[in-house]
């Protein structure tokens, strides 16, 4: 069922976002064209707990819905990060100020399939302690909350959690945790 990349153009470049024009083919001859495909960085987050078993959540406004809300920390994934796990404890300790002492793999999601090009892996983060400020980017405008297992919980059956990458994470963490079964 895969297809055959006969072209490719790109009609945008930035730091975090790049569209390409592709001409495809299917395997049974049919010409696609064009087909816009999104580039992305690879993504990192992270369900972090403190070492008192406090979640860390941040609160920030996202323009693109011109919301207020709350998330889980995370980001890119720098050229200079030797691994993921080093992205996400790097974003963890700029955003929240917090390290950990360890780090489980929980997997990846894409946001996008059929159109994004990127993964977000997601860990559980554990032993959390402040032991910074936040060193945050001009851009970035972050509150840290500290919340409870139940307020998690309540949080996400009421959706109120509404980035899709992040509810997964949590999902994940959860059931990783024994706090959810399915």
């Amino acid at each position: 069922m895969n297809w055959k990349t006969l072209k490719s153009e790109y009609l945008f470049k930035d730091l975090w976002f790049t569209v390409r024009k592709d001409t495809c083919e299917r395997p049974d001859g049919k010409i696609i064209s064009p087909y816009y495909v999104y580039e992305f960085p690879t993504w990192v987050t992270a369900v972090a707990l403190t070492s008192n078993g406090e979640f860390i959540f941040e609160k920030q406004y996202r323009h693109a819905l011109g919301l207020t809300m709350f998330e889980i920390p995370g980001g890119c994934v720098d050229p200079e990060d030797t691994s993921l796990e080093e992205a996400v404890a790097r974003e963890l300790k700029e955003e929240t100020g917090y390290v950990f002492e360890k780090f489980t793999y929980l997997g990846k999601t894409s946001a996008n399939p059929s159109t994004h090009n990127n993964w977000m892996h997601f860990y559980l983060a554990t032993g959390g302690k402040k032991t910074v400020k936040q060193e945050l980017d001009d851009f970035e405008d972050i509150e840290v909350h500290l919340l409870h297992l139940d307020e998690v919980k309540r949080m996400l059956k009421e959706n109120e959690i509404v980035q899709s990458m992040h509810s997964t994470a949590l999902f994940y963490a959860l059931h990783k945790m024994g706090e959810l079964e399915y």
